[in-house]
């Protein structure tokens, strides 16, 4: 079993530490694949269900005080043609990423995105004072994008062998 370690510069400081390059693949792998599965099941449902709104959730659900109230009710009675579509489908192909290991990058950064969306609309949180599910989940979604996990048995690391990603190396920003 190899270890390696790590120097970085953390905040304005010095850090190494030793890891375990075979746990942490299987450490990463895991960890997309659930992801990839929560997002992909909470979109599916959605997709599949024509009865589905997000403005039932915006007009009832938000937290009394929350200070993008407003915002919500505006989304749910003017935008809501849009809201709807993007995340159903949002959620669903950010997951389909994150499970076939593809376009890792690009969906943890709009997995994120929504995450952040979904905790402004949580606020202010019955179970603590900053952080919730919502902010685990996109700090996640950062440290598999950050990782490159979509290469640990993903297809990301067969579209970086492809001859557009060859002819265009900043593709790879998306991968990994």
């Amino acid at each position: 079993m190899s270890t390696r370690k790590l120097e970085t510069d953390l905040f304005g400081r010095e850090t190494d530490f030793e890891y375990s390059e075979h746990w942490i693949g299987y450490a990463l792998l895991g960890l997309r694949l659930v992801m990839g599965w929560t997002f992909f099941y909470a979109g599916i449902t959605k997709v599949l269900d024509p009865e589905w709104t997000a403005a039932g959730f915006l007009l009832n659900a938000i937290p009394e005080g929350n200070p993008f109230g407003g915002l919500w009710a505006t989304l749910a009675n003017e935008w809501v043609w849009l809201i709807d579509p993007l995340n159903a489908w949002g959620l669903m192909l950010v997951g389909l990423c994150l499970l076939l290991g593809a376009l890792v990058r690009w969906a943890a950064i709009w997995g994120a995105v929504m995450m952040l969306f979904y905790w402004a609309a949580a606020l202010p949180l019955a179970n603590g004072i900053v952080i919730d599910d919502h902010i685990v989940y996109a700090l996640l979604l950062f440290g598999l994008g950050a990782f490159g996990a979509g290469r640990i048995f993903g297809l990301d690391g067969y579209l970086e062998e492809t001859s557009l990603v060859q002819r265009y190396p900043k593709l790879r920003l998306f991968l990994g």
